[in-house]
This record gives structure tokens, C-alpha cells and sequence, in this order.
């Protein structure tokens, strides 16, 4: 068939997929979570980060469809932020980020997710950095994300991991870098998205990482700064004070030019065509939005 002829970099067990009997289509997909919001301290982990070039989906089903929420910040030092929410693609799910530590004697700790929040610190002497979140929670193959940093430190957070680096650990007084995000070409054009959020400082703040990252909040000086929109960036940690949100996360689908989506009335998404293929972006959808193939 000309049409499984022509799909380039889609893998061959696909094109056989649409040569059995037409009746599914190949799809390649972008699916991002939402970033967590940044704690007391540190770093949101950024939303977990799928891809795959090569998914059959059945032609005339209705496919679940959903873009994560990114957490919110920290209200003040002694909070946790709050986990992003999951993205969705008919069997793929891409898990939110896990949330930075606040300046704690109990809630130091940063959550699994995605990617894993940043470690906070005790709020007494030591004044101890606190263990990070873990990433790629839960486990899927290739990992959706990565670690985020904690321990080496008295009295700063830790970065956020991201979906292409490991969050970095906090330093003497210094927040811990968010880590860096992962590039996809899928549009066209090189991107990169899901950036852990930096860990707040007293001395100098945890820059977020590259792909929507929010900066840590540092003493005295700036607030932590939000995850970029549609990104799943991770919110920076404040210095014992608020954490900035994370960012809401992102769908994208590349299919044919020949092949026709449909997508229920609560989503949000623009399109374009080039080169015999075209590129769905989808910035919004709830729980219950679907997509269909024809």
C-alpha cells in the first residue's frame, strides 16, 4: 500500500498494522504531564515525558485524551507544593510531576512523580537537607523522567528532576539547579520541554532547568517563579517562603496528512500540515475529552 509506503520514520511493525486490513492508524505521539508546584524549599519535578513514533491506534475509536494540570506552589516555608496531574493518550499515560520539600522538621521531603520533587531542608538545626523525590514513578521503559536533588546541603532545596537530567543537589545556602528537559522535533522544529524547577537559596537560587523550569526563590531577594504553560516545567522552590506553580503539560500527535482527527468538544488544540503529515497540539482537555481517528 502506497500509504504505509510513505510513512518514513514510522516503525516497520506499524506499517504492517495498516497493511493487515486497514483498520488502524499509526500515530506518533508527545504526551507531557503537568509539572509539580514548587515547595518551601525545593524544586517541583517536572511531568513525566513519553514518545514513541510508532503507536497503532484503531481508526473510529474514541481515545482518551487528557492534558495534565500543572501543581500549585507552596503557600509559605513550611509547605509541600502539590503533584501535577497525569496526561493521556489512549494507552499511554505520563505521570505528574512529584512535589518539592518545604523548610520542615516533617514535610522536607520531596514526592515521586514523573520526574521527582526536590528535597527541602529541616527548619531547625542542622538545618539538614532533606532526601528528593524519585522519578520515572510509576515505572515505564523508555523512563518518563528522573530523580530529583537533595542531600549535600544545610538550609537550601534541592532542583527538580527533569526528563532529560537528574535535579542537582543543593549546595552550602544554594538551591540545587532543576533538571534540564528533553528535546522533541515532532512539530518541526526542535523543542525543549519538561524542565525540573530550581531549589530557593540564601545565597544564590537553583536556575530552573531548560524546558519551561521555574527559577528557586532566593532570601531576601526574588520569588520562585512558576513552570512554563504546556511545557510540564517544574515550579521553583521557595527560600521558606511560597513555591511557584508548575506548568500544565502538553499532547501532540503526528499522523498522515490522509488521516482526519476528531476530538471532543472540551479540547483545546491547534493544527498544521507539511510534508504529507499533520501535527496536533493539544494545550487543554479534561478527563473525559477523546480523540478519533478517521
Amino acid at each position: 500500500m502506497t500509504r504505509a509506503r510513505d510513512m518514513g520514520n514510522f516503525a516497520r511493525d506499524v506499517d504492517s498494522l495498516l497493511e493487515l486490513d486497514g483498520q488502524a492508524v499509526a500515530v506518533e505521539y508527545l504526551v507531557i504531564a503537568g509539572g509539580a508546584g514548587g515547595g518551601g524549599m525545593g524544586g517541583g519535578g517536572a511531568g513525566g515525558y513519553r514518545t514513541s513514533s510508532s503507536l497503532g491506534v484503531p481508526l473510529g475509536a474514541a481515545n482518551t485524551l487528557t492534558v495534565g494540570s500543572g501543581g500549585s506552589g507552596a503557600s509559605g516555608g513550611g509547605f509541600n507544593g502539590s503533584n501535577g496531574s497525569n496526561s493521556v493518550f489512549a494507552s499511554v499515560t505520563s505521570a505528574g510531576g512529584g512535589f518539592g520539600g518545604a523548610y520542615s522538621n516533617t514535610l522536607g521531603a520531596g514526592a515521586d512523580g514523573g520526574s521527582g520533587g526536590g528535597g527541602g531542608s529541616l527548619s531547625s538545626s542542622p538545618y539538614t537537607a532533606q532526601p528528593p523525590g524519585s522519578g520515572n514513578v510509576p515505572a515505564v521503559s523508555p523512563s518518563q523522567g528522573n530523580d530529583g536533588g537533595g542531600n549535600g546541603s544545610n538550609g537550601a532545596g534541592g532542583g527538580g528532576g527533569g526528563a532529560g537530567a537528574v535535579g542537582t543537589n543543593a549546595t552550602s545556602l544554594g538551591g540545587g539547579a532543576g533538571g534540564i528537559g528533553t528535546a522533541s522535533s515532532i512539530t518541526g522544529s526542535s523543542v525543549t520541554r519538561a524542565g525540573g524547577g530550581g531549589g530557593g537559596g540564601f545565597s544564590t537560587l537553583g536556575t530552573g532547568g531548560a524546558g519551561g523550569g521555574g527559577n528557586g526563590g532566593l532570601y531576601g531577594g526574588s520569588a520562585a517563579t512558576a513552570g512554563t504553560t504546556n511545557t510540564g516545567g517544574g515550579g521553583g522552590g521557595g527560600y521558606n517562603n511560597a513555591g511557584g506553580a508548575g506548568g500544565s503539560g502538553v499532547v501532540i500527535l503526528k499522523v498522515l496528512d490522509t488521516v482526519t482527527a476528531t476530538f471532543s468538544g472540551g479540547v483545546t488544540q491547534t493544527s498544521s500540515t507539511s510534508g504529507g503529515y499533520t501535527v496536533y497540539t493539544v494545550t487543554a482537555a479534561g478527563v473525559s475529552d477523546t480523540v478519533t481517528f478517521s
